[in-house]
């Protein structure tokens, strides 16, 4: 909003529209040269004049009632009169308007993510996929879009036979009873180190995968089992950290959606055979051969994605596709996307594969096939134990401590994987993740918890007593929280533009941290009615948009701790 206003002010002088005034602000290094600096360089291109000149007469020469403008070198260095403004700035942040969404745009985008494999643990390693996701679906509704959220679950493929020939040879129906996920990891575990020594159990898995193909009665029977239990155990995952889906389609759900795709790429005349394969050729694009049919004849990802994409633009209809897939997964979806393009689908510009990094556990890259798994849920326990524990130290007679300890455990988990830049790799550690202090969900959320308290703590008059004294807001700390909560808006945008969740938990510690210093510096329920309405309107408005930036990213917001 600061950027924004400041180029709507100076536009007239510089003779060019508000927006691009306000792409020439810079933001100063250093507050205390003002709130936005204009770079005169690429004026001294236009004017024939040397920049410090340009600076020297511009700043004589704005003369806004709401600005002060010194030219410094080749820059204005402009800072807004602090207590003209401040009041007008104030009535907007705290205006819930000022964090609503934006007006619907028309537009709809389906996200693919999260996607675990049944019959397979939900470990850590699927927390990435499932709260980026989550998060990039609250981040976008915000900005306008109509969001859909689809959970593609791996229940179909080769895995399947080896889980089937597996529990045949070694299974125990009452442990796979009793402990599904568990039991079927142990299964899938024991198939790799047994196929080391006998190739030929990778050919008897293969034979019951095509068995199920067929629909045979005793591999349906424990395919169906193998779906329905880890449906129940990904739910419960799903239910804590507060993770919906608007469709859960399996990738068995389109077997009856590839031939017809394999068929239009042969009317096409896409298809070639190359090793007994049926491919399309991608030289064009500088990518490898993507195998549509494999010499066996069965199915493969891209046959599956290509069925896929075509069901989610023409009967989710969505105008956008995002997938929030691993890096490691660019070629496939730069083919998938080629493949489209060639089948005559415009919308192919309009599919997105939004990578991410991979996670580590203390240093540790996981494997399901040789059982490296950290469970999900197993980390979610131990984070709010911990939290549970510090609650219970620092404030023991805290109502509903219990489930405080779920949300504060739970929001460290997601935020500190959300912090980080979405591609790049993470080395997760759990102790740093769920300290009160540093650049943690919890801080976050106890710096929140902590204004809760504090406007809890004021007469219910206050807030209301008088009009806000300019003069205490426009202090350093109290004017740097300020400029930090007219930036929200700008935050999301971003964030939606970038599709980097990172953006908004980056600018909720910003808050956290700009409240903090101002609560540190300035004592807030004092006896003057103008200067106590001032500060606690302005605390009130950090609280709310602490709890809506961590509402964005899927965290709750607890009003104490």
């Amino acid at each position: 909003m600061m950027i924004e206003t400041i180029g709507e002010w100076i536009a007239p002088y510089l003779q060019v529209p508000k927006e691009e005034a306000a792409r020439r602000l810079e933001t100063p290094p250093d507050p205390a040269l003002g709130d936005a600096a204009l770079p005169c360089f690429a004026l001294a291109r236009e004017l024939r004049k040397p920049p410090q000149a340009i600076a020297a007469e511009l700043a004589e020469r704005i003369a806004h009632p709401m600005l002060t403008c010194r030219a410094v070198g080749a820059y204005v260095n402009i800072a807004l009169r602090r207590e003209a403004v401040a009041p007008r700035w104030l009535e907007a942040v705290e205006a819930p308007a000022f964090r609503a969404a934006r007006e619907p745009r028309g537009e709809r985008v389906v996200i693919d993510m999260s996607s675990p494999n049944i019959a397979k643990p939900f470990g850590i390693g699927h927390l990435r996929s499932t709260v980026i996701g989550n998060a990039l679906r609250h981040i976008l509704t915000a900005d306008g879009y109509d969001v859909v959220r689809v959970n593609h679950l791996g229940d179909w493929g080769t895995q399947f036979g080896k889980m089937i020939a597996a529990y045949r040879a070694w299974g125990d129906a009452e442990q796979l009873e009793r402990r599904p996920l568990a039991a079927a990891l142990e299964l899938y575990v024991r198939f790799h180190e047994e196929a080391e020594r006998d190739p030929r159990l990778e050919d008897e898995a293969r034979a019951w995968f095509a068995k199920l193909e067929q629909g045979d009665e005793e591999a349906a029977k424990l395919w169906r089992f193998f779906v329905d239990t880890s449906l129940q155990e990904f739910r419960r995952i799903y239910d804590r950290l507060g993770v919906e889906f608007e469709y859960e389609l399996g990738e068995s759900f389109y077997n009856d959606k590839m031939q017809p795709v394999v068929d239009r790429l042969q009317d096409a005349g896409l298809l070639e055979t190359s090793d007994g394969a049926q491919v399309v050729r991608l030289d064009d694009e500088g990518l490898p051969p993507c195998i549509i049919v494999k010499s066996d004849g069965s199915s493969i990802y891209a046959t599956r994605d290509l069925a896929t994409a075509i069901y989610r633009r023409e009967t989710l209809k969505g105008d956008r596709l995002l997938y929030v897939v691993g890096s490691e997964q660019a070629v496939h979806f730069r083919q998938v996307f080629a493949v489209l393009k060639k089948l005559g689908y415009a919308w192919a510009d309009a599919c997105a594969h939004v990578p991410f990094g991979l996670m580590r556990v203390e240093g540790k890259k996981m494997s399901t096939r040789k059982g490296r798994v950290v469970m999900l849920e197993d980390v979610l326990n131990e984070a709010v134990e911990r939290a549970a524990a510090v609650i219970a130290e620092k404030n023991p007679a805290l109502p509903d401590r219990r489930a405080v300890a779920e949300a504060v455990g739970i929001g460290a988990v997601v935020f500190g994987d959300l912090k980080h830049d979405r591609e790049g790799a993470i080395d997760f550690r759990l102790e740093e993740a769920v300290r009160f202090e540093g650049e943690t969900g919890p801080y976050a959320q106890y710096t929140h918890a902590r204004i809760r308290t504090l406007l809890s703590k004021a007469e219910p008059a206050a807030l209301e007593a008088a009009a806000p004294s300019p003069a205490a807001l426009a202090g350093d700390d109290a004017w740097a929280l300020l400029k930090q909560l007219s930036g929200y808006p700008a935050a999301v945008r971003e964030a939606a533009e970038r599709l980097a969740p990172s953006i908004v938990a980056r600018y909720a510690l910003d808050v956290a941290k700009a409240f903090n210093r101002f609560y540190h510096a300035e004592r807030v329920l004092v006896d003057d009615p103008a200067e106590a309405a001032a500060k606690l309107r302005l605390a009130r408005a950090a609280a709310d948009t602490l709890q809506a930036a961590l509402g964005l990213l899927g965290v709750e917001a607890p009003e104490r701790m």
